[in-house]
């Protein structure tokens, strides 16, 4: 070793200030309110109980519209990121497609019901702010091992899901208590007539839930831009980089093999993370389908789901650092292997599969019947361990990924996370068809978390070189 080399490597790393580092975890909080409106308890659920021709309809064109933008990001992520890689900067890729978030959740305010032209919009704006939310979110997490050392990545990357969680619950409360209304009263949560004028009987207020996710994505991603530094630009043009980014992907595919552990993570990821897409893509369509919830109830649920949620993904990142990321996500998967048997088991007038039990009847409160509660504690439990497996699942990512070349693989970490996210949802969304029964989509996610957990199993987590 020269001189040089020796001093760089001696050198110690300079991480850039804490205000750099809490702008950076604002961008959790800027898009959450997308995975919080729109995909799962108030967007979603108005699509199926308003827009298409009934429930279980309406989850299979929402499970079809997930699969296809699923298939979209996993088809060019891995070579996107290794384009950034060689060219430096995120920032840019973080503007371009949280634009695309910006256009598609806005086009989701001319979904209006009874339009003939409202289905088509609310899936194509759905599908373009998936593609722009999870391609944005794949480059911000591609910085974070410039920000906080190795030992810190836990503290972070929980930190960032509890804040965005506690984003998606300011947006929903505001959206609850202001914004969307029962159809039938028109009021809101709150108890008052939503404000800007917004028609509850068109359903505006749940149509809103799309702009205003915009405009919170623009207002809150801002001091990321403004405060974060970013990675450093290498010279390389971007048509260069473009040119050899199918073959350093594919070399970067054969090489998986000489890395098993981590080739077993992405493949254990891609599997259970596809069981959570569904899960939260579906829970609150199975709930306005199984229960008749509306827009208050699964508010509600979602506000509490979403305090668990809070309180689990900060826990979490502590737990992360304590005891290592496998742990903390092979508990979170076993919970949530509950969690699915026991929604499975409930109906309207039934729990545990054959117990029968009062079913809901209107004026009997939030929540008034037996399914209905044991329905809201099991979401409570996937909100208070889902945040921490998200969570864990990056700082793994970020402490497993070769150094240099981060983008490239978390761009195959989101491909892990989307390669089959067109086949869950897809699955889901059939076995729904086929028999006519939400609770049959959802019994695909067992085997698919069965699958997960057992190939987590046999990661060892140590950086590859």
């Amino acid at each position: 070793m020269n001189a040089v080399t020796e001093t760089a490597a001696l050198s110690p790393v300079h991480y850039p200030p804490p205000r750099a580092v809490t702008a950076w975890i604002f961008f959790d909080w800027s898009t959450q309110p997308f995975f919080t409106l729109i995909t799962t308890f108030v967007f979603a659920p108005f699509f199926a109980s308003a827009l298409a021709g009934n429930a279980a309809e309406g989850q299979a064109l929402w499970g079809y519209a997930t699969g296809f933008a699923g298939l979209c990001i996993a088809l060019v992520s891995p070579l996107l990121g290794g384009i950034a890689d060689r060219t430096g900067p995120r920032k840019p890729w973080i503007a371009a497609f949280g634009g695309l978030l910006v256009i598609g959740s806005a086009m989701l305010w001319f979904a209006v019901p009874g339009s003939a032209s409202a289905v088509p919009i609310a899936l194509a704006g759905f599908i373009i702010a998936t593609i722009g939310a999870e391609f944005a979110t794949t480059f911000n997490n591609a910085m974070m091992t410039r920000l906080v050392p190795p030992e810190r990545l836990g503290w972070l990357s929980g930190t960032g899901w509890a804040v965005g969680y506690l984003g998606g619950l300011v947006s929903l409360a505001l959206t609850l208590g202001l914004l969307a209304a029962d159809p039938h009263t028109g009021k809101t949560l709150a108890g008052i007539t939503p404000i800007l004028g917004l028609d509850a009987a068109a359903r505006e207020g749940d149509r809103f839930s799309g702009p205003l996710t915009a405009l919170w994505f623009v207002v809150f991603v801002a001091p990321m831009f403004l405060l974060t530094p970013d990675t450093t630009r290498t010279g390389m043009r971007l048509s260069e980089a473009a040119k050899g980014g199918v073959g350093r992907l594919m070399d970067t595919l054969r090489e998986l093999p000489r890395l098993p552990s981590l080739g077993r993570f992405l493949l254990a990821n891609m599997i259970y993370q596809d069981a959570l897409v569904a899960l939260f893509a579906f829970g609150g369509i199975y709930a306005a389908g199984v229960f008749g919830w509306q827009t208050i109830e699964l508010g509600v649920f979602g506000i509490l789901l979403t305090v668990t949620g809070t309180l689990g993904a900060w826990l979490g990142g502590k737990l992360d650092d304590a005891i290592g990321g496998k742990p903390v996500v092979l508990g979170a998967i076993a919970c949530l292997l509950f969690a699915c048997l026991g929604i499975l088991s409930l109906g309207p007038d039934h729990v545990f599969f054959v117990v029968p039990a009062d079913p809901p009847v209107p004026g009997d409160g939030l929540f008034g019947s037996l399914p209905e509660k044991i329905y809201l504690g099991l979401g409570l439990l996937i909100g208070l361990v889902a945040g921490p497996m998200q969570a864990a699942s990056r700082s793994l990512m970020a402490r497993l990924a070769p150094e240099g070349r981060i983008g490239e693989f978390f761009g195959l970490f989101a491909l892990s996370g989307k390669v089959t996210s067109f086949l869950g949802p897809t699955l889901v969304a059939l076995a729904t068809t086929l028999f006519a029964s939400q609770r049959a989509g959802l019994a695909v996610l067992i085997l698919f978390f069965l699958t997960g957990g057992a190939l987590l199993a046999g990661v060892k987590v140590k950086r590859a070189p």
